[in-house]
C-alpha cells in the first residue's frame, strides 16, 4: 500500500521538473523564432552582412534540433502524468481489494503498479535522449561562433 504513494511523490517531483524544462525550451524557442523573424525581414535590405546571413542559418538549426528537444521533453511529461495515473489506479485497486473479496484485486494491483514503473522508464528515457540532444545543441552553438 506504501509504495504507490510513494511512487506519487517521486512523479510529482520528476513532473515538476520536467515541466520546467519544457517551460523553458517553448520560451528559447520562441525568442529565437522572434530573431529569425527579425532577421527575415533584415534580410530584405542591401547592408544584410555575411554574419546575419549565417546567424540567420544557425536560427534555422536551432529551431529544428529545439523542436525535437521539446517533443522529447513533451513525452517524458506524457509519461510521468501516466506512471501517476498508475499509482493512483494501483491504490484504488489496492483499496477495492481490501472491501471486496475478488481473488484478482492483488494481481491486479501489480500489474497496474508495473505499468506505472514502465512509464517513469519511458519518462526516463526520453529524459536521457532530451538531454543529450540538448548538449547537441549546445555544441552546435559553440561551432557555429567560431
Amino acid at each position: 500500500m506504501l509504495a504507490p504513494a510513494v511512487m506519487i511523490n517521486a512523479c510529482g517531483l520528476l513532473l515538476l521538473s520536467a515541466n520546467n524544462k519544457y517551460s523553458n525550451v517553448v520560451n528559447r524557442i520562441r525568442l529565437i523564432n522572434d530573431e529569425k523573424r527579425r532577421l527575415i525581414h533584415r534580410a530584405a535590405e542591401k547592408d544584410f552582412t555575411p554574419e546575419e546571413n549565417l546567424r540567420l542559418e544557425s536560427a534555422t538549426r536551432q529551431l529544428y534540433d529545439l523542436n525535437i528537444r521539446a517533443r522529447l521533453v513533451r513525452n517524458s511529461v506524457l509519461s510521468y502524468t501516466i506512471a501517476a495515473a498508475m499509482f493512483v489506479l494501483c491504490s484504488l485497486s489496492i483499496g477495492a481489494g481490501m472491501f471486496q473479496a475478488f481473488v484478482w484485486w492483488e494481481r491486479i494491483s501489480t500489474l497496474v503498479f508495473l505499468a506505472g514503473m514502465i512509464a517513469v522508464f519511458v519518462g526516463v528515457m526520453f529524459g536521457v535522449l532530451e538531454s543529450k540532444k540538448g548538449y547537441e545543441i549546445v555544441q552546435f552553438e559553440i561551432e557555429a561562433e567560431q
